[in-house]
């Protein structure tokens, strides 16, 4: 099977996740997946929470990388984030308000596969999705008068 990588240089700024979205949309449209499908709109997401822990934990420059196969093809999607900080990825659990702290749990919830290794002198975090598997959509439960803080 031929697999297809790309991949995008990403600065140690926060504005750079907003990027790295928008070019991750354009490449999945470009491997077969509309972006309005749910497997589509889960990868974005997964690709927002790894961007932005390296980013934001790091304060180093990264690389996002995206394998997948033929359009049309079952297959794997796998995505990479590749920094130069030796720190590991420090799973968090988030409590009530915290705004922060959910974004490895995330990624553990709605990959098929996840898991990080020791690159050189920095590290690569990775997860993966099945394309014919099922798609977790991440369902927000509003409390009462929620909307009104909104």
């Amino acid at each position: 099977m031929q697999v297809l990588q790309v991949q995008m240089e990403v600065g140690p700024d926060p504005a750079e996740v907003g990027r790295a979205r928008r070019w991750a949309r354009s490449r999945l449209a470009g491997s077969g997946l509309g972006e309005d499908e749910p497997l589509a709109e889960t990868l974005i997401l997964l690709i927002s929470e790894l961007v932005t822990n390296a980013v934001v934990h790091t304060g180093c420059p990264a690389v996002l990388r995206m394998l997948f196969g033929a359009a049309g093809s079952a297959g794997t999607v796998r995505v990479e984030v590749a920094d130069t900080s030796c720190r590991p990825p420090r799973p968090r659990h988030a409590e009530g308000e915290d705004t922060g702290g959910r974004g490895l749990e995330l990624v553990d919830g709605l990959a098929d596969r996840w898991g990080w290794q020791r690159e050189g002198t920095g590290k690569r975090i990775w997860c993966e999705v099945d394309r014919g598997g099922p798609v977790m959509i991440p369902v927000v439960q509003e409390k009462p008068g929620d909307r009104a803080r909104l």
